[in-house]
């Protein structure tokens, strides 16, 4: 078996609700007992064997339970630590309005133009998989528009979610299974 991380975009957005329990029982019902939930009910901890088609099964199983589709990007336990061993924030000075992202990508990241938008986000490095940028908080308190219009970009050529770094981090220290 291999521990991994389940991050499910689009949920808990207006009518889109999906609460941890009913969540871990849908998990469960898909053959993954002791499915767990993690900050929020988009994070599923999970063990499973490998396999190519896990984050279709688990969508097909998600949307059934649901109603609604849900996408699913998937990491291991090895890409969790890889992804928070490289440290792609460490030559970044954070402030309380410098908020460090992750943005993984279910496949390949697309090949769509990257450039940073001042005042508005830093993209701090691109990897085959992942995007990590910081988000400059606005004046109202909320993350800039051009961080919006780059998801959107994004998404209208592969399936990706945004995490803030601190969820990313807790979700690698929340492996019980041994690599």
């Amino acid at each position: 078996m291999t521990a991994h991380v389940a991050f499910l975009r689009g949920v808990n957005l207006g009518k889109r609700t999906v609460k941890s329990v009913e969540l871990q029982a849908a998990f469960g019902k898909l053959g993954y007992a002791g499915a767990r939930t993690l900050i929020a009910s988009g994070n599923v901890v999970f063990d499973a064997r490998p396999a190519k088609t896990l984050a279709a099964k688990l969508e097909a199983g998600l949307e059934a339970h649901f109603g609604f589709p849900i996408a699913v990007i998937l990491r291991t336990q090895d890409e969790m630590r890889a992804i928070v061993a490289s440290g792609p924030f460490a030559k970044v000075k954070l402030t309380e309005t410098a908020r460090p992202h992750g943005i993984l990508f279910a496949g390949a990241r697309p090949d769509v133009p990257l450039a940073s938008v001042a005042g508005d986000y830093d993209i701090v490095r691109a990897d085959p998989r992942e995007l990590y940028l910081v988000a400059w908080v606005q004046p109202r308190g909320g993350l800039g528009r051009g961080v919006t219009k780059l998801l959107d970009a994004l998404n209208k050529q592969s399936v990706s979610t945004a995490r803030a770094w601190n969820t990313l981090v807790k979700c690698e220290g929340s492996f019980t299974v041994a690599p």
